[in-house]
């Protein structure tokens, strides 16, 4: 004769093992009970047949459309949820891991009690799925229970979530990309912690495996706030860069939609020895980022293209020598009239190293010294006045036709546009480079 331990327990399958089997729904029951024991409102428990339990599938469904709320309807759902997530096949565990998610959507202490009974590592072994529906079911009981818990973002590390991503994102549908790249945002938040094994994972292949294709800039924009994160730990950096995740943000930067979260990262890339050689040595460097200035429409892109330009730049003649044949000098001028606040300072301190740099080249060093005039050659003072004066009048003829092209580009304040053009005639050649 089998034994029956409740009107919601099916009978105890013979085995070797049934007292441990036992011991462990007796535990799950105390748990629930003392989960029971903490709601201020109490109902009437309903009685529940012999005919009820052989149509548990019809009354979970019912359960599920009906999404009432009530205490003692979430428990049974939560038992029998569980057990089946334990104990059933393939299709009561995917039904278990739909209530799962509702379940904690719905409330945050029933997330941790979730995680108690083991939920957790369970739902990562069905992230491996093969059957796109049943995995896509479990990643998103995986983000409602990642939500706001840092020990169920540790368990789910420790299940091994990351071994379970794909290495080839192509077999992946974009829903189930970007609900891999939301659960992975989520665990990101652990990069300041052991728990999150950046080096030995698949997590960054994955990412700029998608950063890479024609996923959605949504998908994208998840990915890039993940390597966001990372970065932000400077331990990380050289598992970064030997990813390749340098030249995928330096070609995503040029896209309006994602450059803001690009920029940001390689900000913090920047400050690195390793990540401002990745940038220096790149050929989309300078260029890339001084077309961004430009962005009238985006003055917080143009702010983190200025900061990167900056690092760049620090005590680097090589880097201000590319940076000023790439034609920095006319964006930075323009930048310091019309952009933020920050972005002002940034551009007035670039501009200023261009013109030490120029006041360097033309210092008494570097042109005709005295020695080499030949004796009895007469100095004319006059004439050496004459030709600074020259110089003074071609650089304000340069400094005219920059201007110019600045106040075509903000034509739609045209009283704006003649206070700035007097501002650059009534301006000395000593205040800007030419």
């Amino acid at each position: 004769m089998s034994q029956t331990l409740g009107p919601n327990m099916p009978e105890t399958p013979p085995s070797s093992s049934i007292w441990a089997l036992s011991h462990m729904k007796l535990r799950f029951f105390a748990r629930v009970r003392r989960f029971l024991q903490t709601k201020t409102t109490q109902r009437n428990i309903k009685s529940r047949n012999k005919a009820m339990v052989n149509k548990e599938e019809q009354v979970t469904t019912a359960d599920k459309r009906s999404g009432d709320g009530d205490d003692d309807d979430d428990s049974v759902v939560l038992q029998r949820s569980v057990k089946r997530l334990h104990f059933g096949g393939l299709e009561e565990k995917e039904m278990a891991a739909i209530e799962i998610e509702r379940l904690a959507r719905e409330d945050v202490k029933m997330r941790k009690l979730m995680a108690e009974l083991g939920v957790i590592p369970a739902l990562v072994g069905m992230v491996a799925s093969e059957v796109a529906g049943r995995q896509r079911v479990a990643i998103k009981a995986l983000i409602e229970l990642a939500n706001g818990t840092y020990t169920n973002k540790a368990l789910m590390v420790e299940a091994g979530i990351f071994s379970k991503l794909p290495v080839n994102i192509d077999v992946l549908e974009e829903p189930t990309r970007h609900e891999f790249a939301e659960l992975i945002l989520s665990l990101s938040s652990l990069a300041n912690h052991t728990q999150f094994p950046l080096a030995s994972s698949e997590v960054l292949p994955f990412l700029i495996g998608i950063l890479e294709s024609g996923s959605s800039c949504e998908t994208k924009e998840l990915c890039l706030g993940t390597l966001y994160n990372l970065s932000a730990v400077l331990d990380n950096t050289g598992a970064l860069l030997s990813n390749g995740v340098v030249q995928t943000l330096l070609r995503l930067i040029s896209v309006k939609a994602l450059s803001e979260k690009a920029l940001a990262t390689l900000g913090h890339l920047v400050v690195t020895l390793m990540g401002k050689k990745a940038m220096e040595n790149s050929s989309l460097v300078p260029e890339s980022l001084i077309e961004i200035m430009t962005w009238e429409d985006k003055p917080k892109c143009q702010e983190l293209s200025a900061y990167i330009l900056m690092i760049l730049a620090h005590q680097s003649s090589v880097q201000r020598e590319k940076m000023a044949k790439s034609g920095i000098v006319p964006a930075l001028l323009e930048l310091a009239l019309l952009g933020s606040p920050l972005a002002q300072k940034r551009a007035l301190k670039l501009l200023q190293w261009f013109k030490d740099e120029r006041q360097t080249r033309m210092g008494p060093h570097s042109g005709p010294q005295t020695a080499r005039i030949a004796i009895g050659s007469p100095v004319n003072h006059r004439e050496a006045q004459e030709g600074k004066k020259l110089m003074k009048d071609l650089v304000k003829q340069s400094l005219h036709k920059n201007m110019e092209l600045i106040t075509r580009r903000a034509n739609a304040t045209s009283g704006d546009s003649s206070m700035l053009k007097s501002l650059v005639i009534s301006t000395s050649s000593k205040s800007l480079p030419c």
